[in-house]
Formats: C-alpha cells, structure tokens, sequence
C-alpha cells in the first residue's frame, strides 16, 4: 500500500514534468546518450550536435568491493521495498543513512548502524552529529562504530553481515549500503576535452562551464551540494545566461540552506563553528548556543529537545553559520536563509520581535 502509493505520487509528478516539457516545445529523446567526439553526442544509431551541451547525468550508490556486498541494497533500492523488513543494518553515518535508518526505526524495523568513526554526519557541525546519536540511540537504534563490513553471506535464515572488528549479525532482513555516491560520468567523455577533478568528478569554473568549449555541467556529476534544488538552481542561471542575454548570471554557493529529514530534523546553513575559527581565528568567532524543550512537549512524557547554534564573525558579528536540531526545524531554516544570505549580523536578530510561543523565537533572542 505504503509503496503503491509513493509510486503512484512519483509517476504523477513525472507526467508533471513531460507535460511541461512537451508546452515548452523540448524534443525528448529516450536513450543511453554518449560522446562520440566533440559535441557530438549519440542514441543508439542516431547523432546529435548542439551550439550548448549540457551535462546532468547526477550519480550513482557506491558499493564496497567485498564478498556478498550484492546481497544489500542502496538507496535506489530502499524505494522498491515491497515489505517492511524486521531487521536491518544500514551501513554508512551520512546524511542518507540517518535519514534512512531513521524511517526504518519509524516504521517499526530494529536497525543496527555500521559506521568507521565514532561520530556520524562528520561533514556538518559538530553539535547536530553528536545530537542526532545521542537521540537515535535513546530511542533504540544500535550502532556498530570504529568498524567495517568485511563480508556478507545469504542463507535461508537472512543475511550474516561481519565486521572488521569481530561483530557478526545474523538474521538481517536488509542490508543496505549507504556509503557515498560517484559521479555518473561514463558517458564517452574520453572523446571531448571535459576534464575531471581527482575524486571525477566534471570540473566546471563558477558559470558550470567544462574544460571544452560549448559544454557545461552541474548537479551531482559535480560533486557539490549534492541537492536537487541546488542543481535546478544552477540550471535556471545557466539557462538565462545562454538565451535571455544574462551574461554574468551564476549561482552563488554559499550559505545554501541544507536540512536532513533525519528523525528529529536538521537544519543548517553557512559554515560550521569548526570551520569559522579556521577560517577567522578562534578571536574573531563568537558562537551563540540554546539547548531547550519545545513548549509543544512542556506537559507531555516524552521529552525532546532541540538545539541551536549560531555562529557570527567579526566586530559587527556578522551570522556566518546556523545549526539547528530539533522538531520543526525543517521549516524553520527557510526565511533564516533568506537573512543569512542578505548578510544578516547577530544584531539583525535581536531587532526582530520574537513570535512566542514557539521554537523559532530561541533564534532570535539568544543571548
């Protein structure tokens, strides 16, 4: 039903899409395309050339080179699940595999978490890691840490998945990778003069144009926010700059707000305060934290918790960073990105009236 459903969402937006492209008067070719030379791209027996060729062919799910590493899943893989299965270990401590692990645990699945650190979500502020462990593991989820998965093997009983560190776990019912993703770039490029960067992916210079002339790239076959929104935004600027005489249009890469649909959320925005006092001098950061209980669980059992933390730089404390955790702060974090991005300062803030009661108000009376 749970997937029936999905699907059924899925290929409505994706008529959504055709419909939208056939207005706009877009041939749409189906098929494997590849370079066959410079701007010259082919589909089965036919050719094309163009004056502007774009790159988009986004990524793929890595799988380890072990033994019985096919018996997982991915992500792609996760979303032709036709049954919840009872027992799980999701491999990985990113952002895809909390958000995954996450509705596994939700749905009533027992999940087990292999990650090579101690920590989880190492790319993102040091706060939200730690505070997404600690909640994950208070409501049940375990975690197998400072290990790898060093084998799998099917039997009739489930997966046996071991680790490098000795554990083994029997009766897994699904086993999914979720380990990093590679750039989609096998697609003939040995025949242009688009180069790649040392982890391959497509080198583009700030306006996503490649090393050959006439061909451009953006989205995941980049390697830079490796976010759907952030690929359409590059693609409306690349588009106004080729045809609506916009030649300096580009997208700005900073402070693009970035939230995980972990269980609870995560919301953030700019840099770490790791990366602040790197970059600015420990002198030159101050750093703003609350810790609270939403109002909404004052009188309830369950208590949870949210976390705040904003970082600003210089005399006039500029905002340079925004962590959030805690229920609600998915929405939150949009109209506090439209602040940041316009160079808010930490006094920007405090000149706002709070709206109480809610959590959104912490934001900007920290003191």
């Amino acid at each position: 039903m749970f997937k029936e459903k999905r699907d059924n969402y899925v290929q409505r937006l994706n008529g959504i899409y055709e419909a939208n492209l056939k207005k706009s008067d877009v041939t749409v070719i189906n098929g494997a395309a590849r370079f066959v030379g410079h701007k010259i791209i082919a589909v089965g027996d036919e050719r094309y050339t163009a004056d502007h060729t774009l790159i988009a062919t986004g990524g793929y799910p890595v799988i380890p080179n072990i033994p019985g590493a096919e018996h997982g899943i991915t992500s792609d893989g996760f979303f032709e699940l036709n049954t919840l299965p009872k027992k799980v270990v999701v491999v990985g401590s990113g952002y895809i595999a909390v958000e995954l692990a996450g509705i596994f645990h939700a749905l009533g699945s027992h999940v087990t978490v292999v990650t090579r650190t101690n920590k989880i979500l190492r790319a993102f502020d040091s706060m939200l890691g730690s505070a997404l462990l600690e909640e994950m593991s208070s409501h049940g989820m375990s975690f197998a840490q400072n290990t790898t998965v060093s084998s799998v093997e099917k039997s009739s009983n489930g997966l046996t998945v071991k680790m490098a560190s000795g554990v083994v776990l029997d009766g897994v019912a699904c086993l999914l990778w979720a380990i990093g993703r590679r750039p989609s770039t096998d697609v003939g490029l040995d025949k242009t003069n688009v180069k790649l960067d040392e982890a391959g992916n497509i080198k583009v210079d700030e306006f996503q144009n490649t090393s050959c002339k006439g061909v451009y790239a953006l989205g995941d076959v980049c390697g830079k926010y490796l976010l759907t929104p952030v690929a359409i935004a590059a693609g409306r600027r690349l588009a106004e700059r080729l045809f609506n005489n916009k030649p300096n249009l580009k997208l700005d890469y900073s402070n693009i707000p970035t939230v995980i649909f972990s269980h609870p959320p995560i919301g953030t925005i700019g840099i770490s305060e790791e990366e602040a006092i790197k970059t600015y001098g420990r002198e030159n950061v101050k750093v703003y934290r609350s810790k609270f209980t939403p109002m909404y669980y004052s009188m309830t059992e369950r208590k949870s918790k949210c976390l705040i933390k904003l970082v600003c730089q210089g005399p006039d404390e500029k905002v340079v960073g925004l962590h959030l955790f805690g229920d609600s702060v998915d929405e939150m974090l949009q109209g506090f990105g439209v602040a940041i991005k316009m160079g808010a300062t930490k006094a920007d803030f405090d000149e706002c009236v709070a709206i109480h009661p809610t959590s959104a108000e912490e934001i900007v009376t920290l003191r």
